[in-house]
């Protein structure tokens, strides 16, 4: 469970993602403008900000950069705005994401997850944050890897991407997803470069794209991990 404050001046919309977001699991508290909004969270200390930009007495993006000059707390923008001037600007201001509107509250929730497994905070700091997928076993704390036991020699990134996945065993992943939560491309980039990392991770765990273990192709939809001992669904 996260502390989340919530920044947004449309009341329906407010309401709604409050109403959604505790229905998730989530503490959320909410502000109606930005000034509100920068005290609340310098006061309270939120595991993560949900910030619009189009605020009724300070601009969002101005909010963000005042709220950096003091904390550090990971930010989401969400926003209708989707000018892709305005994405670069935000985020070199120090945004954590951005995300435009409509989106629903379960999108909203994976990025806010991805963000603090990012960060190391939220409620994630509690708890043992080790995931296994049958016996490749994954410390995010220590950056190791092991398949039985024996430590796997992988790259920063075919780390994260292996970590990504695992914590997500099962579930199929888009490689547009990825190219965003992965290498923090929020516009896409090439699905090659997944393919090649995929290719890497593929050969260190001791198997082939022709003949999977872990990692398996959903044609046209992503890609999964999953135990070996369950066999692939595909």
């Amino acid at each position: 469970m996260a502390q989340l404050l919530l920044i947004e001046d449309d009341e329906r919309v407010r309401t709604a993602l409050l109403r959604s977001l505790r229905d998730l699991n989530h503490q959320v508290a909410s502000a109606p403008d930005a000034m509100t909004g920068l005290r609340a969270a310098i006061d309270h200390r939120p595991d993560l900000v949900v910030l619009d930009l189009g605020l009724p007495d300070l601009d969002g993006a101005q909010m963000l950069r005042m709220l950096r000059g003091v904390s550090d707390v990971p930010v989401i923008v969400a926003t209708a705005r989707d000018d892709e001037e305005e994405i670069v600007r935000v985020l070199g201001s120090g945004a954590d994401d951005y995300v435009v509107k409509p989106f629903t509250a379960k999108q909203l929730d994976a990025r806010i997850q991805a963000v603090l497994r990012r960060v190391g905070g939220g409620s994630a700091a509690s708890v043992d944050p080790t995931v296994s997928v049958g016996p490749l076993r994954i410390d995010p704390r220590g950056r190791s890897a092991y398949l039985d036991g024996r430590a796997l020699e992988l790259s920063p990134k075919e780390f994260d991407l292996l970590y990504y996945l695992a914590a997500r065993a099962g579930e199929v992943v888009a490689k547009r997803q990825l190219l965003t939560d992965v290498w923090d491309l929020p516009f896409g980039g090439a699905d090659k470069t997944v393919d090649v990392h995929l290719a890497w991770l593929r050969r260190k765990l001791g198997e082939t794209a022709q003949a999977p273990r872990f990692l398996h192709t959903v044609r046209g939809v992503g890609v999964k991990i999953v135990d070996p001992a369950e066999g692939s669904a595909q």
